[in-house]
């Protein structure tokens, strides 16, 4: 019987509601790639690699037992040709894909995989001019599936204790690459052959002949991979751009209103940009109650690039000054983690934890784009359980508690204690490895104008082309009045 009190709700905001017999959160890419290696080592049939990038070049740590090559290309081509029946079909974003065939070992290994049967490479070109396909998906014989926010490619690869200096997190040309923050789901069961059918569309979709839907397996689950949750009901929400032929699908901006109303004391969100006008008005509404809930979000300091930053952190300013101008209660911050020795650490985790009852953990950040434009799709729990809402305050906890550099026992008695993840964090962050308050920078004209109007992240690909008159964060006036949800 569905749960009458839950908050999904197929054909709004997710695709459908299935069940996870296991399901773990991973938290960066050194366990995500161990254990996704592990899993595909016991396919048998198809294996799904859905992606907005891909590098072959990329080193995979290897468990006892497994003699395959260490870079992922080389390692995938050896599973294809040890194991007969395996088929091996990738899928990536089209426009990535042409920086990345410069490079001279991932173009190797393509004019490998070609010379065989069963491997398959496609450039997803299906999406609106300015889109990407954003989805980052595993999925292996639709008995286990990994989704989240972590790409197959250089500069993921990091621990949670985000070292200085740590030599194995280098660049495949040898280089130091920089700390990263990420995060993804491991789920078995009826949930992972849903994704199945998603990943076998999206290929459809891609120009290619339809899949054949495998048998799933019986053991998947990887050795020594710690389960969270078990038989769980679990949504599937997703982005889907208005294309010429298909209405767009918006589950995902509809999940963000439906999990942000929901908060009653805390929200806590992780996400690799704060610039969504819509998901400020509604964090502003909820700012405007006599009582709102703590709202805490963990960005990191910069976006990646030099243009990217112009118009993610520059909108990132523009919206924290309109919703502290609505805090008359204080309860909204931004955080960016760093290393022991200072160092920013790339946040590009998607996370959001309401309370202890909403766990969702995807490939969307709080930006337009990953509501109206790019492929995405996110997991979501919504706890019904005293257990299973004890291990998502235990998971929240768990990353503050490695943002701060602490054990997350003295996390959790401090939050127990207050009753505030402010006050915690507060309390807790000091020198060395710790959360850093945001800092609003001075944003020249330039910067305002591409904020406003929001130049580089349209709300839609019908946007792309709007007279400038029609665009912008502030378009609607939200941050002038307050009113209320409807």
């Amino acid at each position: 019987m569905p749960d009458p009190t839950s908050l999904f709700a197929p054909d709004d905001n997710c695709w459908r509601v299935a069940r996870a017999g296991q399901a773990a959160v991973i938290v960066d890419a050194a366990d995500y790639f161990r254990f996704a290696r592990a899993a595909m080592l016991m396919a048998k049939r198809q294996i799904l690699l859905i992606g907005w990038d891909f590098d072959a070049r990329i080193e995979v740590e290897a468990q006892p037992g497994d003699d395959g090559p260490a870079r992922i290309g080389d390692f995938l081509a050896w599973l294809a040709d040890r194991t007969p029946g395996l088929d091996v079909h990738l899928l990536r974003w089209d426009m990535g894909a042409l920086k990345t065939l410069t490079r001279f070992a991932t173009l190797l290994s393509v004019l490998r995989w070609l010379r065989r049967r069963n491997l398959h490479i496609r450039l997803d070109m299906r999406h609106p001019t300015g889109a990407s396909h954003h989805q980052k998906l595993i999925v292996i014989d639709d008995c286990i599936a990994f989704c989240g926010g972590i790409d197959m490619t250089a500069n993921r690869w990091d621990t949670r204790e985000h070292r200085d200096d740590d030599p194995r997190r280098i660049q495949p040309d040898g280089k130091p690459a920089p700390p990263w923050h990420d995060a993804a789901w491991a789920v078995e069961g009826d949930l992972a052959a849903a994704l199945g059918q998603l990943g076998r569309d999206r290929w459809r979709r891609s120009g290619a002949r339809a899949l054949k839907t495998p048998k799933a397996g019986d053991a998947c689950w990887p050795e020594g991979l710690p389960v969270d949750f078990t038989d769980i009901d679990m949504g599937i929400s997703r982005t889907m751009p208005v294309m010429d032929d298909e209405a767009p699908v918006l589950e995902i901006e509809q999940l963000y209103r439906d999990q942000i109303a929901r908060a009653t004391r805390h929200l806590y969100i992780e996400s690799q940009y704060f610039a969504s006008r819509k998901i400020a008005e509604w964090i502003g509404l909820r700012l405007d109650e006599q009582g709102p809930p703590e709202i805490v979000i963990i960005n990191p300091v910069a976006a990646e690039g030099w243009l990217q930053p112009l118009a993610m952190d520059s909108a990132r300013a523009r919206l924290w000054d309109a919703l502290k101008a609505r805090d008359h209660k204080d309860r909204l911050r931004i955080y960016h983690p760093v290393t022991a020795g200072g160092t920013p650490i790339y946040v590009h985790a998607k996370i959001l934890v309401a309370d202890d009852r909403i766990l969702r953990v995807g490939s969307s950040n709080l930006n337009n784009r990953s509501l109206r434009l790019d492929t995405e799709c996110d997991l979501s729990i919504d706890a019904a359980t005293a257990v299973d809402r004890a291990r998502i305050v235990t998971v929240r906890n768990e990353l503050i508690a490695e943002h701060l550099g602490l054990d997350a026992d003295t996390v959790t008695a401090r939050i127990d204690a207050s009753g505030s993840l402010i006050e915690t964090i507060e309390a807790l962050r000091g020198a060395g490895k710790t959360l850093r308050p945001y800092e609003r920078p001075d944003l020249s004209e330039a910067e305002k104008w591409l904020a406003d109007n929001e130049i580089l992240d349209p709300e839609g690909p019908e946007e792309m082309f709007e007279p400038l008159a029609k665009r912008g964060l502030f378009r609607r006036g939200w941050f002038r009045r307050r009113r209320k949800w409807g």
